[in-house]
């Protein structure tokens, strides 16, 4: 499984350039390979890394009906992260996955992108 990575650069007004992000030839990319998003999508910290994959962690509310109120629950999400991405998110970040098809036993989620850096 070799993965080849490629640098685009985009020439800016001034002349100088920029090296915007990497391109690569993994199929499993829903930027440059052939993989579809649909579906729920969710933001959550990521909590462990991997090589193309990662961990994210959310809170969400769940209503249990036996004492009528709500009770904070924690949910984890494995989630395929392309290598194109892989130098821009880090341990700590606020990130935004998104739903595909199952890609392995427990990847069911792509990384779309980061939003932002937790404040922790």
């Amino acid at each position: 499984m070799n993965v080849k990575k490629e640098t685009e650069i985009r020439k800016i007004e001034e002349g100088k350039k920029k090296v915007v992000g990497t391109i690569c030839n993994d199929k499993d990319c829903h930027i440059h390979g052939n993989l579809k998003t649909r579906g729920r999508i969710f933001k959550g910290k990521v909590i462990r890394k991997f090589h193309k994959r990662i961990v994210i962690e959310f809170e969400r509310m769940i209503y249990v009906r036996k004492y009528e109120r709500y009770k904070k629950s924690k949910t984890k999400i494995h989630a395929r992260l392309p290598v194109c991405m892989e130098e821009e998110i880090s341990i700590g970040n606020l990130i935004k996955v998104q739903e595909c098809r199952p890609l392995s036993k427990i990847i069911h989620f792509v990384v779309i992108g980061k939003v932002g850096e937790d404040g922790k």
